[in-house]
C-alpha cells in the first residue's frame, strides 16, 4: 500500500477521532479501514478527501481552532466529503462500514463495497468505542477475576 496514502489516512483519522497516531496504529486497523474507505468511494473521492485535509492541516498550522473551522467548513460540511469523512469517524469508533446516504450515491453512484459490514474479524474488539468508555467489548478481552470490583478507568486518547 502507498506509504504516503497510509500516512495521510492515519493524520486524518487521528485528527478526525481524537486518538493518536499511536493508538490508532495500535490497533491493527489501519490498512483494512484504509481499503474499505477507497473501495466503498473509489480513487477519486479518497484523494480528494486526503488532499483537501492536507491543505486545511497545512492552512491551520499549529493552531487548533483554525484545523477545526477548517474541517468543518472543506470536510464536514461537503456534500461530497463530509460523509465520507463521517463514516471514517464511525468505522474507527464501532468498526463497521455504513452505506453512504442515498444522496451521496445518487450523485457519485453506488459501488460495490458501499455496503453496510464489519471490516474486518478484529474490528468489534479494536473499536475506539471501548477505550472511549472505559469498557472492555462484550465477549472479549475480559480484565480478569474480580475486575467487576473496582470501577472502570478511562484511558486517555
Amino acid at each position: 500500500m502507498n506509504d504516503e496514502l497510509h500516512e495521510a489516512f492515519l493524520d486524518l483519522s487521528s485528527t478526525l477521532t481524537g486518538y493518536s497516531r499511536f493508538r490508532l496504529l495500535g490497533t491493527g486497523q489501519a490498512d483494512p479501514y484504509l481499503s474499505t474507505t477507497r473501495e466503498a468511494v473509489g480513487e477519486e473521492v479518497l484523494a480528494e478527501l486526503l488532499n483537501t485535509y492536507t491543505d486545511v492541516h497545512r492552512d491551520a498550522g499549529d493552531d487548533e481552532k483554525a484545523l477545526d473551522t477548517g474541517l468543518r467548513a472543506r470536510i464536514l460540511s461537503d456534500r461530497l466529503l463530509g460523509p465520507v469523512a463521517r463514516n471514517v469517524i464511525k468505522m474507527w469508533f464501532v468498526g463497521t462500514w455504513y452505506e453512504l446516504p442515498q444522496e451521496w450515491r445518487d450523485v457519485q453512484a453506488t459501488r460495490g463495497h458501499d455496503s453496510t459490514h464489519v471490516v474486518s474479524p478484529a474490528s468489534y474488539t479494536e473499536a475506539l468505542l471501548w477505550p472511549t468508555i472505559g469498557a472492555n467489548p462484550p465477549g472479549a478481552k475480559a480484565q480478569g477475576f474480580g475486575s467487576w470490583a473496582a470501577p472502570p478507568t478511562i484511558d486517555a486518547p
